[in-house]
């Protein structure tokens, strides 16, 4: 089927039923998706989180375990110097940025928040390193607040492809997303295109005939 083939909603009904065939779609394929960077709580997805940038997950899924067995504590991530952090995180890539926030965010955390990861989303941005989508990731999977949801790369791109979003901003990328999805539905949404962004819906050669939602799509450069 050529893309052009695919029927365009036309009013804001068919827009609507269009995003809930989507939301049903990703549901079947992915009907237990959670966040893919392992931790044991809020403090350990933070910093995850903050490693992932510029960084695939099973990158930091690799060095987060020795880390975390050096420092166990946030106290221990607060104590350490910065010299000595970035050369534990250095294969995650800005390692100096990012032991100079990971610490930041470790004494900011003890030093205002008693030692506990802010469940607010107004107090996490005020933490080092915790722009919106690291407090999105961190709120949404340690807590289950949908504070907002999480624009990845993934997310920011199948978005577009699939016509949710013609922004191409991350902060405006979300603004249409929560105008868009029920707010139930986002985190779960989030994990679920990251998912699919990784495995059918790639960047370069998406697998447009395996995918399911290919009869709803009518992105430019679908390859079937």
């Amino acid at each position: 089927m050529a893309a052009h083939s695919v029927t365009k909603p036309k009013t804001a009904a068919e827009r609507k039923a269009r995003v809930e065939r989507i939301l049903a779609l990703l549901d079947q394929m992915f009907p237990n998706v959670t966040c893919a960077l392992h931790h044991t709580n809020a403090w350990e997805l933070l910093v995850a989180t903050i490693l992932s940038a510029q960084c695939t997950d099973e990158r930091v899924n690799k060095v987060t375990p020795g880390l975390f067995a050096k420092y166990p504590t946030i106290e221990d991530f607060a104590a350490v110097s910065q010299a000595e952090l970035a050369v534990d995180i250095h294969s995650t890539g800005f390692f100096n940025n990012k032991a100079k926030s990971v610490i930041g965010a470790a004494k900011k955390i003890l030093g205002e928040f008693g030692g506990e990861i802010p469940q607010d989303i107004d107090q996490l941005l005020t933490v080092p390193g915790a722009a919106r989508k690291t407090a999105n990731v961190v709120l949404g999977t340690a807590f289950g607040i949908a504070s907002g949801v999480v624009v990845d790369t993934h997310v920011s791109r199948l978005s577009q492809r699939l016509d949710l979003t013609r922004e191409t901003t991350p902060e405006k990328i979300e603004r249409d997303l929560v105008k868009l999805l029920p707010q139930s539905r986002w985190i779960q949404f989030s994990h679920q295109l990251i998912h699919h962004g990784r495995g059918l819906c790639t960047a370069r050669n998406p697998k447009c005939a395996e995918c399911p939602m290919e009869s709803l799509c009518y992105a430019k450069d679908k390859t079937v």
